[in-house]
């Protein structure tokens, strides 16, 4: 089966923080590519402060041109607006039904998470690949109680079944 990490964002612009961490993981895990997924209207921003779609497209496909590993998607552009990752999967998973996906996220966005429409479907059988900035994820007091939230959302499971922690 292949495996497809899905990083998504505004990408307004992309840079260089988004491209190591992309880099990181399709050198060193289970994924066979990262695509890129733009989002031309995320719920949590203003869409007043982002540039045309079309121009963060064409900046996320000149920046992974090199890679093989590393792809453009426009799989937004043809959905409802605002943009929301569990309508995307869905979409994905309809269209590539022998293609496991999973998400790639900033430790900003796992502060918001239990707040998103698609926890339910963690449940199940998501993984979620997460970039941190320090030095151990779960080890401090905040980051216990970060946790402790995520079990809630997700259940009795603990957040460490859904997470690949690694340091950039």
């Amino acid at each position: 089966m292949k495996k497809i990490g899905l990083y998504f964002g505004t990408f307004n612009p992309i840079h260089v923080g988004h491209l190591i961490i992309a880099n990181y993981l399709a050198n060193n895990s289970d994924l066979n590519e990262i695509w890129f997924v733009v989002s031309p209207h995320n719920p949590h921003k203003d869409k007043n402060n982002l540039l045309e779609d079309h121009h963060r497209l064409a900046m996320v496909q000149r920046a992974v041109e090199d890679n093989v590993k590393l792809k453009a998607s426009s799989i937004e552009f043809d959905l409802p607006k605002p943009s929301y990752t569990v309508f995307t999967l869905q979409s994905l998973k309809e269209k590539y039904p022998a293609t496991k996906f999973s998400l790639i996220m900033g430790e900003d966005n796992l502060r918001t998470l239990h707040k998103w429409k698609l926890r339910i479907h963690f449940r199940k059988s998501r993984t979620l690949y997460l970039s941190t900035f320090t030095k151990c994820v779960g080890r401090s007091k905040g980051n216990q109680r970060l946790c402790q939230t995520q079990k809630r959302s997700f259940g009795q499971r603990a957040c460490y079944e859904y997470f690949l922690y690694f340091n950039s």
